[in-house]
């Protein structure tokens, strides 16, 4: 039970109907239906209840770089505690690693463009952000409905775009095998066209998150 790169995709790679995309500048996996119409249907309920406006680590001065909405998830929430348990079900990663479950919103022209999930090393934040857990190792992101129009997600180091589908798991692994930040993780949650989106994300750290 641990969140180190390979013992994690190991065990990705031995699971049924979890699809590793095939690049070697990245772990990145993928499956179609890992969380269930009603579950969604009830973690888009309660984005939805308690959302705000987004926010970034590092400030990089434009006021338009992450504009979505976002909902921190109660660990009560009963949705919430099945949403846990599938994930650890799946990952095997020891859960006092994980950040609590984060739920996102995008309306119409709402997008976050090109980012890593990973604190940039000497970053203005760095150590307020890591000093305490340290660095965000896997990333577990879930699409909770489709999208009339827009909205993918795009990999653009690695060339691969990804639709929003209801219940669909993208996972990958956010650093490098020696341990350092991977920038081929970089991806951007392009805008919405027509439509809402709303996504499930999880991150798990090296070290355990103050619960």
């Amino acid at each position: 039970m641990d969140a180190t790169g390979d013992s994690v995709s190991l065990r990705l790679a031995r699971h049924d109907g979890l699809q590793r995309v095939p690049h070697p500048k990245i772990e990145l996996f993928q499956t179609r239906n890992f969380v269930s119409a009603d579950l969604c249907e009830a973690l888009i309920t309660l984005i939805d209840k308690d959302r705000r406006p987004s926010t970034i680590a590092d400030s990089n001065g434009d006021d338009y770089f992450r504009t979505s909405e976002t909902c921190d998830l109660a660990p009560t929430e009963p949705a919430v505690q099945q949403l846990e348990a599938s994930l650890a079900s799946l990952n095997s990663i020891d859960p006092k690693l994980g950040e609590p479950c984060q739920g996102q919103r995008y309306d119409v022209g709402q997008e976050f463009k090109p980012h890593t999930d990973y604190f940039t090393p000497n970053g203005a934040d760095f150590e307020k952000f890591c000093a305490t857990s340290g660095q965000r190792t896997w990333t577990f992101m879930i699409y909770l409905n489709a999208v009339e129009a827009g909205g993918a997600t795009r990999f653009k180091v690695i060339g691969k775009t990804f639709q929003p589908e209801a219940g669909k798991l993208l996972c990958w692994n956010n650093a490098r095998p020696d341990g350092s930040v991977n920038p081929a993780t970089l991806h951007h949650g392009m805008k919405v066209r027509k439509g809402v989106k709303y996504v499930i994300t999880k991150w798990y750290r090296e070290r355990p998150w103050p619960w």
